[in-house]
């Protein structure tokens, strides 16, 4: 089982560029970025955590300029949008982009996606709340046509565009692994349909362990190999116990939550978590 590293960066953080360097130097597997483009004040959307919206959902870099960052430092450790609201870019640009720092890290990006919770977001973007995972659908598989494609083109109900061209292709062929983000099953059923992995949040009333098998059926009965797919556990418990079970029972990658703190402060956790994944 890998570990993985989260945080929300911000300009009061430890940079994604210094803690990509700092998690790569203990042996971390994985970077994994959030997103949010803006935060709408109106905030009619309940936050899934539960409770009030922590105020680094507002302050967060975007991921992909931190990625390259991390980019720039790094040799091994994976870089991953954890997750890319894919349901508010645009799906030209945003492929450009993940092949672009597929490109610049050599081939280490991990597109990881999801279609969000904050419908007033959304709709600052022109995205219908209703029929987001549609949307999002279409725009993975626009995607995939861009990256496999040297003359590409994509007529759906939300996304169309005549035959174009666009370079550069990614590193990792037929492109980097997409891990869909969500619970169980809508989100598992949709990393079986067109991703190559699945993240759902550890710790928020679901048995992760007892839907692995499920995981596994689904995509058994859509004809995939579930070995081809990752199940990996994002903001995952710093339990030793938990996480040996986790690991035992095929967990792909478990991935640590951080605070957006100063590196004075971050450092000392990285610790703690790499003893911990030495530990196992």
């Amino acid at each position: 089982m890998h570990f993985g590293i989260t945080m929300f960066p911000t300009d009061y953080s430890i940079q994604p560029h210094e803690l990509a360097a700092e998690a790569e130097a203990r042996g971390f597997e994985s970077l994994w970025l959030p997103e949010h483009s803006h935060i709408p004040t109106s905030r009619k959307s309940p936050w899934p955590g539960g409770g009030e919206l922590p105020k680094y959902y507002y302050d967060s870099y975007d991921p992909f300029v931190s990625l390259a960052a991390a980019a720039a430092v790094t040799k091994k450790i994976k870089l991953a949008t954890g997750i890319c609201l894919v349901i508010e870019r645009d799906p030209i640009h945003t492929a450009k982009e993940v092949s672009t720092l597929d490109q610049l890290s050599a081939g280490r990006v991990i597109f990881g996606i999801g279609a969000g919770w904050n419908a007033e977001e959304m709709a600052n973007h022109g995205t219908v709340f209703e029929t987001r995972f549609k949307l999002m659908r279409e725009r993975v598989l626009a995607m995939k046509e861009i990256w496999t494609h040297s003359k590409a083109k994509y007529d759906g109900e939300f996304v169309h565009f005549d035959e174009m061209m666009q370079w550069p292709k990614p590193v990792q062929k037929p492109h980097p692994p997409i891990v869909v983000g969500g619970a169980f099953p809508h989100a598992a059923k949709r990393a079986v349909a067109y991703g190559d992995g699945w993240i759902p949040i550890g710790g928020r009333n679901l048995d992760l362990l007892a839907v692995l098998p499920e995981f596994h059926r689904m995509a058994k009965e859509a004809g995939r190999d579930p070995a081809s797919l990752s199940f990996d556990v994002f903001a995952a418990p710093r339990e030793p116990d938990t996480l040996t079970r986790y690991r035992d029972a095929g967990v792909t990658r478990a991935v640590l939550m951080l605070p957006p703190k100063s590196r004075d402060e971050v450092l000392p956790m990285l610790d703690q978590g790499a003893a911990l994944m030495k530990g196992l």
